[in-house]
């Protein structure tokens, strides 16, 4: 009876020291695998904050229909262009009224706003140089009274996307030196809670390579079971975020994915292995008296 709740007990401080261990390693790969996907998809969020950048082009009152038709396919044909909206000046001042709760019209006696185009680029032309060149190109025509965009933004834009992929870059090779230290840290204190089974083992007569072994495919297992769950957070994660944000375009490089989805994997199962070898081999290299 004794020896039946000796052994149970024993069971159970196994399965609690493998169950600490896989915890741990699927935490850390799972972060590391969420800085991957960010790091993945900084040009994707780049180029959505770069396309709602806007240039508004005001038209003269004695603008013609033709000539504002003529103007927005030679916009719309301009490969640098994603989209125009163009927005006659009715509906800019029932828009203007809605926003300042007030209908200015009736004070003024007149609408003083003028119709508009509104002009979206695609990400690789929103530049202060290409958009400067597009500004002047627009102003040379008779009818355009005004062409404008926020030209502080995005010059602003531009400096912080290269800051932040500076930072998140050196962020998560840091973040990855972090996960090979607590990853090899879990499978230290793993093994060495069986420092007396190893010498146990080596004193009976039994080499290292067959002492290494039972170690080394164990926590092999444990470091692809910590693989896969960690690979499952970041599926849902990357799907959660897709369907919340579908504007970032997260599947365009599914290639991308795939490198992050095997790279948490090759770094759960190598990192696990590799310091189970070197971990056991310290314990067998250790005289009896100094494990204690």
């Amino acid at each position: 009876m004794a020896k039946s709740f000796q052994e149970q007990f024993q069971k159970r401080r196994v399965l609690t020291g493998y169950l600490s261990v896989v915890i741990s390693i699927s935490l850390v790969l799972f972060f590391v695998g969420i800085l991957g996907l960010f790091l993945l998809n900084t040009q994707n969020i780049a180029s959505y904050f770069k396309e709602q950048i806007v240039m508004t082009v005001y038209l003269k009152d004695n603008a013609k229909d033709i000539e504002i038709t003529q103007l927005q396919k030679k916009v719309q044909l301009n490969p640098a262009t994603k989209k125009i909206n163009y927005i006659p000046k009715e509906e800019a001042a029932a828009q203007y009224a809605r926003d300042i709760g007030e209908d200015f019209l009736e004070f003024l006696g007149y609408n003083p706003l003028l119709n508009s185009i509104d002009i979206y680029f695609n990400a690789a032309y929103v530049n202060t140089v290409s958009l400067t060149e597009t500004k002047a190109e627009l102003e040379t025509a008779d009818f355009v009274d005004e062409v404008v965009f926020d030209q502080p933004l995005v010059t602003l834009l531009d400096e912080n996307i290269l800051r932040i992929s500076y930072v998140l870059g050196i962020t998560t090779l840091f973040f990855i030196a972090i996960a090979l230290l607590l990853i090899n840290s879990s499978i230290r204190l793993s093994i060495y809670s069986k420092r007396f089974i190893i010498k146990t083992m080596q004193l009976v007569g039994a080499t290292k390579s067959f002492i290494r072994k039972p170690f080394i495919l164990t926590h092999l297992r444990l470091g692809v079971l910590s693989s896969f769950l960690a690979l499952l957070g970041l599926g849902f994660v990357f799907l959660e975020l897709n369907r919340r944000f579908p504007e970032l375009n997260m599947l365009d490089n599914p290639m991308g994915l795939i490198v992050v989805f095997i790279g948490v994997l090759t770094l759960g199962i190598g990192i696990t292995g590799i310091s189970t070898f070197f971990a056991t081999q310290r314990y067998l290299n250790l005289k009896s008296d100094a494990i204690y």
